[in-house]
């Protein structure tokens, strides 16, 4: 889950990582008040989880309060990215000196975390990486010892960073990685960190994207961090019912079993898309070791209110659950959402008990089933449906 850059300092703020003062605002006038009660300069920011705001006018400095309500007036209702701006954040404005860049993440080749640092902040880490990669630092950091001083000085050595500074920045190297760490993030980023005219160091914007994994279990307080208004419907549907589904820009859709196979069947539908009209795939929705009736129907039920999608594409490889396990599955999902199946549905069963699976779907005998023998050809199938 990726938080909101005003969510991120408030984090921030609850380990000590030193953050400037930030009131949320939802209107003008809220803003207006904002800006009144921190006083002096100020930060009118859009608070959308996508880069590149600046550049799009969601950024915008005040100087009174009046100028920050004008400033909430031309940003609320913003579209960035496809990300309408329905809130703003008022931050404390800061005279910057100098700009720094810091992230620690989670590497997943190598399984260790990775910390990211630089002497230049302020521009896309992917813009540094590719137009000045010797000025970017990248220092592996052992999960087991994470970022202590002594790791958090090398950090900052290896980034160049000067060394009256690196004292300073080191003690929030540490406090940001206790941000990593304490809340099961996936990744910490800081972009600027800045130095200010008085030789304070700050954490001016932060990223930070937390592991769901870890959220049920060990930070049941994170749920509150959810925003639910703004997530995909589709989305949210699946995650009620514990399956794991990214919606896609696509018309077939796919089901599958094990999230090697629904890879490899994006791939497959998306290369026979090229041949019909240049159809692509809808969706990831990776089903499990389980194709219940009741999995199966969930997983149909999301697809099937996706109203870009033209057709289905389920592809299993029967293994602790058999394919007449799942051709039943297919079968009592179609029993269960009844008229609301509408759309043809292309079925590829193969591996544990494959023939007894076919003949289960094949006696069924519904309108909107064909059995495909293959993968390529149940792709093919499913591209040339979705087209027609």
């Amino acid at each position: 889950m990726d938080l909101y850059e005003y969510q991120a300092r408030d984090v921030f703020e609850k380990y000590g990582v030193p953050v400037l003062a930030g009131i949320v605002a939802d209107t003008p006038e809220e803003v207006k008040a904002a800006a009144e009660k921190i006083g002096g300069v100020v930060v009118v920011k859009a608070q959308v989880k996508t880069g590149g705001r600046g550049k799009a006018g969601g950024v915008k400095v005040a100087k009174t309060p009046d100028e920050a309500y004008e400033a909430a007036k031309a940003i609320l209702g913003l579209d960035i990215k496809g990300h309408v701006v329905k809130r703003v954040m008022v931050a404390q404005g800061a005279a910057i000196a100098e700009e720094f860049y810091f992230s620690v993440l989670l590497d997943r080749a190598n399984r260790s975390y990775l910390s990211l640092c630089s002497v230049e902040g302020g521009m896309e880490i992917e813009q540094l990486a590719v137009e000045k990669p010797e000025a970017l630092a990248r220092v592996e950091v052992n999960p087991l010892t994470g970022i202590d001083k002594a790791k958090a000085v090398e950090i900052a050595r290896a980034a160049n960073f000067p060394e009256d500074l690196v004292e300073k920045v080191s003690d929030v190297f540490v406090k940001l990685y206790d941000v990593y760490k304490g809340e099961d993030a996936t990744l910490v980023e800081v972009n600027p960190l800045v130095r200010t005219d008085s030789g304070d160091i700050i954490a001016l914007d932060g990223k930070v994207t937390l592991d769901d994994n870890a959220s049920e279990i060990r930070h049941p307080e994170h749920e509150a961090l959810e925003d639910k208004d703004a997530a995909d419907p589709l989305e949210a549907k699946a995650k009620q019912s514990g399956l794991n589904y990214v919606k896609l820009d696509g018309e077939v859709g796919i089901i599958g079993n094990g999230a090697g196979l629904v890879m490899s069947t994006l791939d497959v539908v998306a290369y026979a898309g090229e041949n019909h009209n240049g159809v692509k795939p809808a969706n990831f929705l990776d089903i499990g070791g389980g194709a219940s009736a009741e999995v199966m129907a969930a997983g149909l039920d999301v697809i099937l209110g996706d109203p870009q999608v033209k057709s289905v594409f389920v592809n299993v490889f029967g293994g602790i659950t058999a394919c007449d396990a799942v051709a039943n599955g297919i079968k009592g999902a179609l029993e269960t959402l009844g008229s609301a199946a509408s759309k043809p549905l292309v079925v590829r069963l193969d591996g544990n008990r494959v023939e007894e699976g076919r003949a289960i779907l094949a006696e069924y005998a519904h309108p909107l089933v064909t059995l495909a023998a293959t993968m390529d050809e149940g792709a093919d199938k499913a591209a040339e449906l979705a087209n027609a």
